[in-house]
This record gives C-alpha cells, sequence and structure tokens, in this order.
C-alpha cells in the first residue's frame, strides 16, 4: 500500500512538474511587462458550499478579492457568510447564521500545490426551539485561524479553481469550526478566482 501511494505521488509530482514547465514561462512573461502594481493580478471570486440530508441543510459562501504578487503568493480579503439548520429527532430545531471574514495568503511551493493561513473573526447567531415550543437566541464571537493546504490549477492574470483542505488551529470554543467537545471540523472548499483585467 505504502509502495502505491509513493508512486501515485511520484506520478502526480511529475506531472506537475511538466505542465509548471510548459505554463510558466509564458505566464511569468506575460506579468513582467510592467513593474510595480499591475492590475492584470487582481482577483475575484470564492469558494461556495450546499449540503442537506435528514433534518440538516446547509449553505454559504466565501466571496473573496485578492492579487498574486508572484508566481508563487496570493493575498487578499475574504468575507464568510453561513446558514445552518439542524433538527433532530425529538423535534428540536436549531438555526445559525454565520458571518465575518478576514485576510487570507497562499503560497505556492510548487506550481499547483499552495499551503493556506487565513485569520478571521466571525459572530455566530443561534436560535434553539424545542419540541414543546420553548426558544432561545444566543449571540457569539471567536477569531480563528485557518491553515491547511491546497490544489490549483491556475494562470495569473487569466483564472483560476482550487480545492482547499483547512482546519481552525486557533482553541477558541465558540468556533464556528470547532466541535461541541473542541475538535477539529475539517473545512472543504472548492471555489475559482477571476483576474479583473485578463491578460489577452
Amino acid at each position: 500500500m505504502i509502495k502505491f501511494i509513493s508512486t501515485l505521488l511520484l506520478l502526480a509530482f511529475c506531472a506537475g512538474t511538466l505542465s509548471a514547465q510548459r505554463l510558466a514561462p509564458a505566464t511569468y512573461q506575460e506579468n513582467t511587462q510592467t513593474s510595480g502594481f499591475n492590475s492584470n493580478n487582481i482577483f475575484l471570486g470564492g469558494a461556495f458550499s450546499l449540503g442537506f440530508g435528514s433534518g440538516y441543510f446547509n449553505a454559504g459562501g466565501t466571496p473573496e478579492v485578492g492579487y498574486s504578487f508572484s508566481q508563487w503568493i496570493d493575498a487578499g480579503l475574504a468575507v464568510n457568510i453561513n446558514y445552518q439548520s439542524l433538527k433532530d429527532y425529538y423535534g428540536n430545531t436549531q438555526n445559525s447564521f454565520n458571518y465575518g471574514g478576514g485576510v487570507f495568503a497562499r503560497v505556492y511551493t510548487i506550481p499547483f500545490i499552495f499551503l493556506q493561513v487565513q485569520p478571521e473573526y466571525n459572530w455566530m447567531s443561534y436560535t434553539l426551539k424545542t419540541g414543546n415550543g420553548a426558544s432561545s437566541k444566543t449571540t457569539v464571537g471567536a477569531p480563528s485561524i485557518l491553515a491547511g493546504i491546497g490544489y490549483s490549477q491556475r494562470i495569473v492574470g487569466k483564472a483560476s479553481f482550487y480545492t482547499a483542505l483547512l482546519f481552525d488551529v486557533n482553541k477558541d470554543p465558540n468556533s464556528p469550526y470547532r466541535g461541541y467537545d473542541g475538535s477539529f471540523i475539517p473545512i472543504l472548499r472548492a471555489g475559482f478566482n477571476i483576474y479583473l483585467h485578463g491578460n489577452r
């Protein structure tokens, strides 16, 4: 099994290296025509989420705006909006609305793999309704530091698509990315970015 996984990782690395050798010169040449700030490097986009099941519904989005400082570094601002509804067997329901934002940085260790860190602050508004009609509402806030790894198909100045697996490495118990027992809740995001003035 270890040999099989090692072989797959080696093949993925070789494929990424070959595609980077094919794409990197053209991309680099396009983005070095001007010095300093380059409006071609501004991107807009983000990720969307949707989930549902028996007694569960979740929908949200993470719009972002950023700038590619080089082939290896992206940074910007991100906003979080998320709604979640849970209903248990006894008729109790919990609805939550989360919103917040922060900054992010992605460092591309190789052209298609990046490391991401994203400090942010979120507010969570919870409404709990019991089966007998009683209800309560609570609002809390919490800082988070999301960190993880991702995969991207990216050409600076044109467009990109990415997936990322992130965890909140901060230990605030009110974080929306922590379980009731303080355990990590993995955050899987898939999104896209389009550069504001795509190179022609």
